[in-house]
C-alpha cells in the first residue's frame, strides 16, 4: 500500500484532457487553450463547448421551460435541490446504460437550467418574481439572459464582469467539487445526481466560497485607512488574510490576472482598496514567510469582480456553481468514458482485536 497522504495531496487520481493549470508557469489552458486567449473574445457559453466537446464552436443549450418546486432564495440549496429532482423529472439514464452522446445532451441540458435555478433563486431572494420568457430572450449570452431573469435588465458592465468571471473559474483539475462529481459518475449514476453532488461540495467554506470573505476584508480595510496596520494587526492575531496562495500554483494564478485587469476595466468600486492591500499583504507575507509562495489567488480578485456586478456575497457559491457546470460536465463524460469504480483503500488504525466477553 502507498505512504498514506491526507486528503490526497499530491495523489494521482485521474489522467485528464480537460485542464492543464501550469503551476510553475502561472498559466491555465483549457484544452490547451490559454485562459487568456478566451475572455473577451468567446462567451462562456463557448468556453462550455470547448470544454465538454473540444469545439469552441459548440455551446451549450439555452435553458428549456422550467417550473421550480420551490424556491427558498437560498441559492446553493436550491441548486442543488432542484438539479436532483430534474433526474426524476426528467427520468435521466444511468451513466452506464446510455452512450456517450445522451450523456452529453443531458449535460447540456441540466447545465442550462442550473444557472436558470440560481438566478430565480436570485430573484426570490431579492423579494421579487423571475423576469418573464420574453423578457430573457432578449439576451444574446448565458450572462445576459442570467442576468435578465433575475434582475429584468442587464448592464453591459454586469455581464462582461459574470462572463469574465465564469470563464475563469470555468474548469481547474480535481479540486474538492469535481472529484466529488467523478466519483458519483464513476458509479454509473445519472448525471443530474453527478452534478447535483458537486454542488453539495461547494456548502462548505473551504471550497467556492472565498470571494464571499473578501469583500468584507476589504470594508475593514477602507474604513481603517491604513493597509499596512490592518494586515500585520491581522496576521499578529492569528487571522487569514483571504486571497492569498494556492496549492496549486508556485508562481502567480493566471485567473487573477485576467479578473484584476477585467475590474480596472470596469471600474470596480473596491479595485483601489484590493490594489493597496495586495501589495502590502504580498511584501508583509514574503517577509514572514519567505520558504513560501503566497501569491494572490483567483479568490481575490474575483470578489472584486463579482462586487462590480453588485454581486452580493452570499451568492459566491452559486456563482461559482454556474461557471464550473462546464468542467464539472467535461469530468463527468470523462469519466464516464473510463468505466472505472473509484475504490480507494483506508487503512485500518482503530483498537486491536478484543473481546466482549469478560475476561
Amino acid at each position: 500500500m502507498n505512504d498514506f497522504k491526507p486528503g490526497l495531496e499530491g495523489v494521482v487520481a485521474v489522467e485528464t484532457e480537460i485542464a492543464e493549470p501550469d503551476r510553475e508557469g502561472g498559466q491555465l489552458r483549457y484544452r490547451g487553450v490559454d485562459i487568456e486567449e478566451l475572455v473577451g473574445h468567446h462567451p462562456y457559453e463557448h468556453v462550455w463547448g470547448l470544454l465538454v466537446d473540444d469545439d469552441l464552436g459548440s455551446t451549450m443549450p439555452d435553458p428549456e421551460p422550467y417550473e421550480p418546486a420551490r424556491l427558498s432564495g437560498n441559492a446553493p440549496a436550491d441548486l442543488q435541490a432542484e438539479t436532483a429532482r430534474l433526474s426524476g423529472e426528467w427520468k435521466l439514464g444511468k451513466l452506464n446504460e446510455i452512450s456517450d452522446d445522451q450523456a452529453r445532451e443531458d449535460l447540456g441540458r441540466l447545465s442550462a437550467l442550473m444557472m436558470e435555478i440560481v438566478a430565480r433563486s436570485a430573484a426570490v431572494a431579492d423579494g421579487r418574481e423571475p423576469a418573464s420568457d420574453d423578457v430573457v430572450a432578449r439576451g444574446q449570452t448565458a450572462a445576459e439572459r442570467f442576468l435578465l431573469r433575475w434582475r429584468g435588465e442587464a448592464d453591459p458592465k454586469h455581464v462582461k464582469a459574470i462572463d469574465t468571471y465564469w470563464i475563469c473559474t470555468a474548469e481547474h483539475g480535481l479540486n474538492a467539487s469535481t472529484f466529488t462529481a467523478r466519483v458519483v459518475a464513476s458509479t454509473g449514476a445519472d448525471c443530474g445526481a453527478a452534478l447535483s453532488s458537486a454542488v453539495g461540495a461547494l456548502s462548505g467554506p473551504l471550497h467556492g466560497g472565498a470571494p464571499a470573505y473578501v469583500k468584507p476584508m476589504l470594508e475593514e480595510v477602507a474604513a481603517l485607512g491604513d493597509a499596512d496596520r490592518w494586515v500585520r494587526e491581522a496576521l499578529d492575531s492569528g487571522k487569514r488574510i483571504m486571497g492569498f496562495g494556492h496549492r496549486v500554483y508556485r508562481a502567480e494564478d493566471p485567473r487573477s490576472r485576467v479578473l484584476k485587469k477585467t475590474a480596472r476595466e470596469l471600474g470596480a468600486p473596491n479595485v483601489e482598496v484590493a490594489e493597496e492591500l495586495e501589495a502590502v499583504a504580498l511584501r508583509v507575507l514574503q517577509e514572514r514567510h519567505p520558504e513560501r509562495v503566497l501569491a494572490t489567488n483567483v479568490e481575490y480578485y474575483s470578489a472584486v469582480v463579482l462586487d462590480a456586478a453588485e454581486i452580493p456575497p452570499p451568492l459566491a457559491p452559486a456563482m461559482f456553481a454556474c461557471s464550473r457546470v462546464a468542467g464539472w460536465s467535461a469530468h463527468i463524460l470523462e469519466q464516464k468514458r473510463t468505466g472505472r469504480l473509484f475504490r480507494p483503500s483506508a487503512r485500518y488504525v482503530g483498537p486491536a482485536p478484543r473481546s466482549l466477553q469478560p475476561a
